[in-house]
């Protein structure tokens, strides 16, 4: 028992030394001068690095990444769903802003291609749970 009281009674000198001196710049003894190393002959001079800059981007520039894949075009159902949903607001609101009176049928068949989009979209979701830390990221 007298160890752990021994090293406890260390530590707290330690720290209390480390609290006394806080602030205080500490002395550094001054670093042996080092003779610098001859330089060694060479039969070549030493590259430009502008050269060598230069090199290293012209081997980036060979490089050319493979086209990418085509952009996925939905299923026709689901783009006229999805066009239902943003595209119908959209146009009523262009319609209110610009003052047009639209005729009755039209307001009410946006409001239909509208509800109809979300029902659809609501509908053919897919009913399995996703994976607990899916982020949604694809490759």
């Amino acid at each position: 028992m007298s160890g752990t009281g021994d090293s406890e009674r260390a530590h707290d000198e330690a720290w209390r030394a480390i609290v006394d001196n806080f602030g205080d710049r500490a002395e550094i003894d001054e670093p042996a001068e080092v003779e610098p190393a001859p330089p060694r002959p060479t039969s070549e001079p030493d590259p430009d690095p502008f050269v060598v800059r230069a090199a290293a981007y012209d081997e980036a520039e060979r490089f050319v990444p493979p086209p990418p894949p085509p952009v996925p075009r939905p299923e026709p159902k689901r783009a006229v769903a999805w066009a239902g949903l943003f595209g119908a607001p959209l146009l009523v609101l262009i319609a209110m802003v610009l003052g047009i009176d639209l005729p009755g049928l039209l307001d009410y068949l946006l409001i239909g291609w509208f509800v109809g989009g979300f029902v659809y979209l609501v509908a053919t979701m897919s009913r399995t749970p996703r994976e607990p830390w899916d982020d949604g990221s694809r490759i």
